[in-house]
This record gives C-alpha cells, sequence and structure tokens, in this order.
C-alpha cells in the first residue's frame, strides 16, 4: 500500500473495494465449491493464488478513522481551493526558502541558487495564469535575485581580499 506523506505525517488512504491488491478483487470471491476467481487456487476461503497482503511493518503507522477522516477533509478543503492560490502559495514558500538561505552567516549560496532558479522557472511556466499574486511574486525574485547578486559579490571580494593578503 502507498502512503501520501503530508507535514502532519505519513498518511495510507483506504483501498476501494476491487484494487488490484486487494483480495476481494478479481481473484478472491471464489466461484462454486470454494474455488478461487479467474487463476485462482482456492483453498479455505476462496482467497485466490495471492493470500492475504503481508502484516504491516511495525515503524509504520496505520491511521485511525479519524485522522483519515481529517485527511479527506484537508483534501476536500484543497480541492476547493482555486489552483492560482495554491500555487502562489508554494511560490511563497520557495521564496522563503531562498531568504532562509540567502540570510545564513555564512550565505549558503549554492542552495539559493537553487531556489531562486526554481522559483523563476515556476513563475515563468505558469507567467499570466497567478491572479492577483503574480505581480509581487515577480517583485520578489527580482529582489532575491538582486540579494544574491550582491551576497556573492561580497563572498567573491572577501576570498580575493584574503588571497591578497595572504601572499603579502
Amino acid at each position: 500500500m502507498s502512503s501520501l506523506w503530508t507535514p502532519s505525517g505519513e498518511h495510507f488512504p483506504k483501498r476501494e473495494e476491487g484494487d488490484a491488491g486487494d483480495a476481494g478483487g478479481a481473484r478472491g470471491t471464489g466461484g462454486a465449491g470454494g474455488a478461487g476467481g479467474a487463476g485462482g487456487t482456492g483453498g479455505a476461503g476462496g482467497a485466490g493464488g495471492a493470500g492475504p497482503p503481508p502484516p504491516p511493518d511495525d515503524s509504520v503507522e496505520i491511521p485511525s478513522a479519524e485522522a483519515q477522516a481529517e485527511f479527506d477533509a484537508m483534501r476536500r478543503q484543497l480541492a476547493s481551493t482555486p489552483a492560482e492560490v495554491v500555487m502562489a502559495n508554494h511560490c511563497y514558500g520557495i521564496f522563503e526558502l531562498a531568504t532562509i538561505y540567502l540570510s545564513h552567516k555564512p550565505p549558503m549560496l549554492f542552495e539559493a541558487r537553487l531556489a531562486i532558479d526554481g522559483l523563476g522557472a515556476l513563475l515563468n511556466g505558469v507567467k499570466g495564469r497567478l491572479g492577483e499574486a503574480e505581480p509581487s511574486l515577480l517583485e520578489a525574485l527580482s529582489q532575491l535575485r538582486l540579494a544574491f547578486v550582491q551576497l556573492e559579490g561580497a563572498e567573491r571580494a572577501a576570498a580575493e581580499s584574503a588571497a591578497n593578503s595572504a601572499q603579502n
């Protein structure tokens, strides 16, 4: 069973009846005499050839009904939010990530460049479709790029100065 990671933890969606891994699907119910379905081997309970699923790993928590209901409510809320709002929110998150890297002492320029370039690529890819948030996001990207160039220049100058002092 696959899971879905969220900031509040890992969630395991319930399987629908008839999913490929579900013993009650095409092979599992058995026909006359308890034999397995198409291609199944039958046996006690007519579970087919696949057998029961393996027990869950002890390190993985299976969500409670309450957690599953909360997860379903979050999905409904997200589905009712316009995509431009969700995308803009993610862009703001990438902006914050870049500012964290730039404000680190010393600045983490490699990581900041990745975040800034990623934000630029995302904004370019959805140009004209982010609604009222787009102008402020484009301005924020410009400010990030300017800060990056200033910090990179200062770091380069400091390295050159240190190299020159070492030679004298």
